[in-house]
């Protein structure tokens, strides 16, 4: 056996270089605020793990300008920027567009393994594209369901769609990854890691703690709970909608509460929360904040009505009940352990629940104290590991 210490011709012991091996690549597809909020810790922790990975970011923009300020915060600058988002682009256009420009992307980055988040438009289309190509796929996220393909639309359908063109498989959850295997999934390619949405919040509660400045400026009146608002669910679109906003305007009719709503700037939403709400005492309804300044404004909330996925685990990781406008969720672990509750559209329930956090200390206290199932912010970390394993395997397929 050769020893690992030879000697030179000259007679000098010298430890040789290990054999040179081509970096695996991994290209990293995103486009919304969510997704790049989620996988800003995995690339983040996959970069420092550059001197065996090469990471390419590419960006869709299928929503630009929520998009930008994230990437700008975790300083993430893509090597490949789409630019795909239109006015009124429907989702058919979308995908349309996104198949065509994602196909040269391939091409140029010759990637060994692709990396989606979530359940987007730019999730399913980088999926889908990377397994035309014969690139083999990372799902983080992977495993929520509702078990309607129709709620929330399109999102049930294309994260469903996702896991069966995936090979690795990051569930944020025990529960996650047991809906996973019940869909056939190896056990062996799925990985509970935690949410990497928890990583992010807690990285940036910190760093606001520290003393960063968030940007925002709101005239929040001393003595007043806070409650913040968010809502932009296409299922939601409608009569729904306008039932949320008069429920609303009913708890702005109370004296110890101020309301701030970031209004989506989506047709089918805005006019309808102005046209609601605008004017009324106790609202503020401003435009969409920035990352670090929905996270500061979470923190100073008393609790948070929304019908947001990722606001259903940053909510309670920050120790803020929420009440959530839907009749189903693909996260059903908050609920399980008191953190959050499900509301729907019904107006009389919205106030009803609302009131209660308002005027049962014991209740409010309960859903605030209530630990986070989502994770520990050591997700990014524990996933950029399992990719660097698989692809040091060379594995072709689990």
């Amino acid at each position: 056996m050769t020893s690992p210490r030879a000697a030179s011709p000259t007679g000098t012991n010298r430890i040789p270089s290990p054999p040179s091996h081509p970096k695996s690549k991994v290209l990293v597809v995103l486009g919304t605020r969510p997704e790049a909020i989620k996988l800003a810790p995995v690339i983040l922790q996959l970069r420092r793990m550059s001197d065996e990975l090469e990471t390419v970011l590419c960006v869709t923009a299928q929503h630009r300008s929520l998009l930008d300020g994230v990437l700008q915060l975790f300083e993430l600058y893509p090597e490949f920027d789409l630019d795909l988002m239109r006015p009124g682009q429907t989702l058919t256009g979308l995908t349309s567009r996104m198949l065509g420009a994602m196909e040269p992307v391939l091409e140029a980055v010759q990637p060994d393994l692709t990396l989606v988040q979530g359940d987007t438009t730019t999730t399913y289309c980088g999926a889908l594209a990377s397994f035309y190509a014969g690139v083999r796929i990372a799902h983080v996220e992977a495993g929520l369901r509702t078990f309607d393909v129709a709620s929330p639309f399109p999102e049930e359908m294309n994260r469903a769609a996702t896991t069966q063109l995936a090979s690795l498989h990051f569930a944020p959850t025990e529960q996650a990854s047991e809906n996973l295997v019940r869909a056939g999934v190896p056990r062996r390619a799925v990985h509970v890691t935690g949410n990497t949405g928890i990583d992010a919040v807690l990285h940036v509660a910190k760093r606001l703690e520290a003393g960063m400045p968030s940007g925002v400026r709101l005239p929040l009146a001393a003595g007043r709970k806070l409650i913040v608002i968010t809502a932009h669910r296409r299922e939601s679109f409608g009569n729904p909608f306008r039932t949320i906003c008069n429920a609303v305007a009913e708890l702005a009719r109370r004296e110890d509460v101020q309301i701030v709503w970031p209004v989506h700037p989506n047709p089918n939403i805005e006019p309808i929360v102005r046209s609601v709400l605008a004017g009324k005492p106790n609202v503020h309804l401003i435009e969409p904040l920035e990352y670090a300044a929905f996270i500061d404004l979470l923190r100073k909330a008393f609790f948070v009505i929304t019908d947001s996925g990722g606001v259903q685990e940053e909510g309670p990781s920050l120790g803020k009940p929420v009440l959530v406008l839907r009749n189903k969720t693909e996260r059903p672990e908050a609920i399980s352990v008191g953190a959050v509750k499900l509301v729907g559209y019904d107006p009389e329930r919205i106030v009803r629940e609302a009131t209660l956090l308002l005027e049962d200390p014991s209740e409010h206290e309960r859903m605030s104290r209530t630990q986070s199932p989502y994770g520990d912010g050591q997700a990014g970390e524990r996933i950029a590991a399992h990719i660097r394993d698989f692809l040091r395997a060379g594995v072709q397929n689990l």
